[in-house]
């Protein structure tokens, strides 16, 4: 699943590979999004200030926590895997507490340790069970008091089905032969990653004193628009010339895999971000009015759009509801039935597992979401 060539283009190879692989799609959204950005009158103006909005709000928290994970992970060398291998009992509580860590690398770290033979089918259940994914960034940067119940509830159903798995299904889903790897090496640290850090860095300052009620418009002299749109745009340029499709390689410098993770999940928040709004304010479409007709099949849908792979659709589903178009249920089974990213390098890994994996998620997804919705339908809304 993951290509680092690129077929002959005539630049000299030099300059390609400072450049990185060429992918005409990503190349095309990137100056598609920055069109959007350029563009005179209301358009512009509007996408402008949803880009800043991401960059701040989401894209900076995502950077820390990113760089926080991978620093301590490089600092300490700890093998996860191995550690769970060698705690039989405690396998499935600590592979859901991976899973529920917001982003896709916990859960791979688990769908690969049983690859190798290292921990239980349960196990896998319960972390792409727990996993919210990138998503979980979003929520957590916009809605933290739905994220400080969301997440521990996946937590905890994670840890319950993976026990119930591990006790009545003794299907061997692991595959033959030696696991692949799941991401491309880039190697050295680049400019482009510290660039990158050295615009999330007052956007961190932003986004923290919005949390807090103040509005800043500055931070070390610079212009937040200014400094927010300037990440974007590296963040576009990171994105559009990566050579991986989402997860990094544990081997790369942690401050790389900050600036490839989170352009990756930056450039879907941004297209949730204006496909809401741009649906909103172009098209007058009011889509609180539009899902409140079909509110009792909302979780069912939500969790259907979980068996999606990729982050988009996920991301998509929390964007809805930070904006009050779908209510808690219909995200929780979102959350509890999707594995994000986290099931791209499952499928590569693992692909029976992953499958099965996440066709269990989907009954204590919707367990839970009809719940809510039957005996707390205004909760968190």
């Amino acid at each position: 699943m993951y290509d680092s060539t690129s077929e002959p283009t005539g630049i000299p190879a030099s300059i390609a590979d400072r450049l990185g692989p060429l992918r005409p799609r990503r190349i095309a959204l990137a100056a598609l999004l920055v069109a959007l950005a350029a563009a005179p009158g209301e358009l512009g103006a509007l996408t402008r200030g949803l880009m800043q909005d991401a960059f701040v709000q989401v894209s900076a928290f995502v950077a820390a926590t990113l760089l926080l994970f991978y620093g301590v992970e490089r600092l300490f060398r700890f093998d996860l895997g191995t550690a769970m291998g060698r705690s039989r009992l405690m396998q499935v509580p600590i592979a859901a507490l991976l899973g529920a860590t917001p982003g896709c690398g916990g859960a791979v770290v688990v769908v690969a340790a049983y690859a190798s033979g290292k921990v239980s089918f349960g196990a896998v259940v319960a972390a792409l069970t727990a996993t919210m994914g990138d998503a979980a960034f979003l929520l957590i940067a916009t809605r933290p008091d739905a994220a400080l119940v969301l997440l521990p509830m996946q937590f905890a159903a994670g840890i319950v089905t993976g026990w119930l798995i591990d006790r009545f299904v003794t299907t061997d889903y692991r595959p033959k032969g030696a696991a692949c790897d799941i991401a491309p090496r880039i190697g050295a640290a680049r400019g482009r990653d510290f660039a990158y850090l050295a615009a999330l860095i007052p956007g961190l300052v932003a986004g923290a004193a919005q949390i807090g009620g103040i509005e800043v418009t500055t931070v070390l002299g610079l212009p937040v628009s200014g400094v927010a749109l300037a990440g974007i745009v590296i963040g576009l340029a990171i994105w559009a010339t990566s050579p991986v499709d989402a997860m990094t390689h544990g081997a790369d410098a942690p401050v790389t895999r900050m600036a490839e993770e989170t352009a990756f999940i930056s450039v879907w928040v941004i297209i949730a971000y204006l496909a809401y709004d741009y649906l909103a304010s172009f098209a007058g479409l009011d889509l609180r009015a539009l899902f409140s007709g079909i509110a009792p099949v909302l979780p069912l849908i939500a969790a259907a759009v979980g068996f999606i792979p990729g982050c988009g659709p996920q991301v998509l589903v929390a964007t809805l509801f930070v904006n009050g178009a779908i209510p808690f249920s219909a995200l929780a089974a979102n959350a509890i039935s999707n594995d994000g990213d986290a099931l791209f390098p499952a499928i590569a890994l693992a692909p029976r597992a992953a499958v099965m994996a996440t066709a269990f998620s989907v009954l204590p997804a919707l367990v839970i979401a009809y719940g809510l919705y039957g005996f707390a339908p205004g909760f968190l809304n």
